[in-house]
């Protein structure tokens, strides 16, 4: 089978805050733009940033919505939470580790960006929790 890549879109203000924020601060490798838009890479992975002039909102909470990757590489994970605490970019909520002693154990953070989007960055001590683990069913901090 060959490579399949994650595909996403979300709205944004300002071309120009979103290149400062995603490309100096994130990392990402810019792509193709104009006034309206801008495709990133994200590790591989395209994000379509959109201009609307709907007003944005920040969520009371990382759910029900947000977006972000999964590391297989606990360094990478690593590596690109120096960087955002380097470009001191706004954490939603800071490092911290989730079901630790259990299969389920991961590290995670969550970022906002200037337009109010929330993303997750983690790494799975256990692989097999990524998609398995049907015994367990704990998904995210709700209980």
């Amino acid at each position: 089978m060959s490579q399949t890549l994650f595909h996403l879109a979300f709205p944004v203000t300002d071309i120009t805050q979103t290149k400062a924020y995603y490309v100096d601060g994130l990392g990402c490798i810019p792509g193709r733009e104009n006034h309206h838009a801008l495709i990133l890479n994200l590790y591989g992975h395209q994000l379509v940033a959109h201009v609307t002039k709907e007003p944005l909102i920040p969520q009371k909470g990382i759910y029900p919505r947000h977006f972000g990757l999964i590391f297989t590489q606990e360094r990478d994970w690593q590596e690109l939470l120096e960087r955002v605490q380097q470009q001191q970019l706004l954490f939603h909520e800071e490092t911290k580790n989730r079901f630790v002693g259990s299969p389920l154990e991961h590290r995670t953070f969550f970022l906002e960006d200037p337009f109010y989007n929330l993303m997750e960055f983690k790494y799975y001590r256990h692989p097999e929790a990524i998609f398995g683990s049907y015994e367990h069913t704990q998904i995210g901090d709700r209980t």
